[in-house]
Parts: structure tokens; sequence; C-alpha cells
């Protein structure tokens, strides 16, 4: 996968249904459209990977060395609510009621996808966090790009 991309505003219904963007659908390779696993992601949001993502960081983690405290940590809070869920007949996404409450989500709703996951943010939220960042977005390019070799 290249890597996903876009911003996407979605209503959940009464259930906490929304309906997966098909142009979203259509960046995910077709063996990765169909199941996701969802977890409440860093900040106040969910995060849906495509279960071959999920696999692939799964793998990643199973070689952390559990004996050390911090990683126990870090696992089981990762790993905490996780779920695996599947798009429905009508290519819709449930989401579960007890991640909806962890993070607050509500009727408006934001589908942030970028390099191999897609996070789900309360609208106001998620632009409430965009807005108080966005000043500092110079500094912020400069510290996590700065040192990266373009000599490509």
């Amino acid at each position: 996968m290249a890597g996903l991309v876009g911003e996407y505003e979605v209503k959940l219904d009464a259930k906490g249904r929304f309906l997966f963007p098909a142009s979203l659908r259509k960046q995910l390779s077709p063996a990765a459209q169909e199941n996701f696993m969802l977890n409440k992601g860093f900040e106040e949001c969910l995060t849906l990977y495509p279960m071959n993502e999920w696999d692939r960081l799964s793998e990643k983690l199973s070689k952390m060395n559990l004996f050390k405290p911090k990683n126990r940590m870090f696992y089981r809070l990762f790993h905490q609510g996780a779920k695996q869920i599947a798009l429905d007949n009508a290519g819709r996404v449930l989401i579960p009621v007890n991640l909806m409450e962890r993070v607050g989500l509500d009727k408006d709703v934001m589908i942030i996808a970028y390099n191999d996951r897609i996070e789900i943010w309360d609208k106001a939220k998620y632009f409430n966090l965009i807005e108080d960042n966005i000043a500092d977005f110079a500094d912020l390019a400069e510290e996590v790009m700065g040192d990266i070799d373009n000599d490509e």
C-alpha cells in the first residue's frame, strides 16, 4: 500500500454507523477493503487499521520484551478495547458504543487517513486540535523533518 491520504466528513447514524468513503476504500488493497481492527488511538480519536496493516503492526509488537514493565503497559494500553470489525453489506462501519463514548464521538465525525491507518475523530475536537497547533506547524516541520536526508 502506497499510503492512505485524505480527510472525509461523515455522519454517524443512530446506531453508531457511518458510510465508509468510497474514495478511501479505493486506496486500500483489494484484500484490505472489508476487515479492520479498531482501537483507541493517541489523543482523543479512534484508529482503524486495515487488517493487513494490523497484522504487520502486531508482528512488530510481538517482538517486544514483555518482561519490561513499560513494554507490558504499552502493550496493554495499545490493545485495550481493540475490536475487529467488518464493513456491512451497505459499506458501513459500526463503531461500538464503548469506543464512541471513550473518545466522545457524536454525530459529526472526521475520518483522517494517513500512511497505514485511519483516524476517527469527533469533528469539533479534530478542528480544535488542528487550530491549536497550526501556528506551530513550521516549527514542528523543522523539528520532525529537518534531519531527513533530501539528497535523493
